[in-house]
């Protein structure tokens, strides 16, 4: 059904016209793109946020028309001040609603290892970010957020391929 259109928009049963019905009308899903960055021991690279308590890994909300590997380049780059590499893709991992967040789809990216004067090189865009911690596992449960817990608990472990997790769990 078509609620209104513009002159300028193109005939509904047009191509174009038809992909922009579509556009308007089906449902959108939020994308994030956070990264995974070890110290030398294993350590996880978390966010201090200053929006909420929990930590987090260091990435964001990707742009439209932007993908979710330039995306986690991009807010390390906006937000810490450093150039990052994404070597490869740990897991696609569907969030159900929390805390007044709608479900959204996030992909974790390896970042790799960071080289011992990674902090010391880091200006944190002080709007977001409060300070940056690498946190072992015994630091996970106090820190981040139970769905965060359960990936990065998964991640220490899974050396296999990319996982699809749901809620950061194994779904398949």
């Amino acid at each position: 059904m078509v609620l209104a259109r513009l002159r300028t928009d193109a005939e509904p049963d047009s191509r174009d016209g038809f992909i922009a019905l579509l556009n308007s009308s089906l449902p959108t899903k939020r994308a994030i793109a956070q990264g995974v960055l070890r110290d030398s021991e294993g350590r996880v690279l978390l966010c201090e946020l200053t929006y909420k308590a929990e930590w987090d890994l260091p990435g964001g909300v990707v742009d439209p028309s932007e993908s979710p590997a330039q995306c986690v380049v991009r807010e390390v780059r906006e937000e810490l001040a450093i150039e990052v590499q994404v070597r490869g893709l740990l897991a696609v991992n569907w969030l159900p609603p929390w805390r007044g967040w709608t479900d959204a789809t996030v992909f974790v990216f390896d970042l790799g290892v960071a080289d011992d004067e990674l902090l010391a090189r880091t200006t944190l865009e002080r709007r977001e970010i409060r300070s940056l911690h690498f946190a072992g596992e015994e630091e996970w449960e106090e820190r981040v957020a139970p769905y965060n817990q359960r990936l990065l608990a998964f991640l220490a472990t899974h050396a296999g391929p990319t996982a699809y997790l749901e809620d950061g769990l194994p779904a398949l």
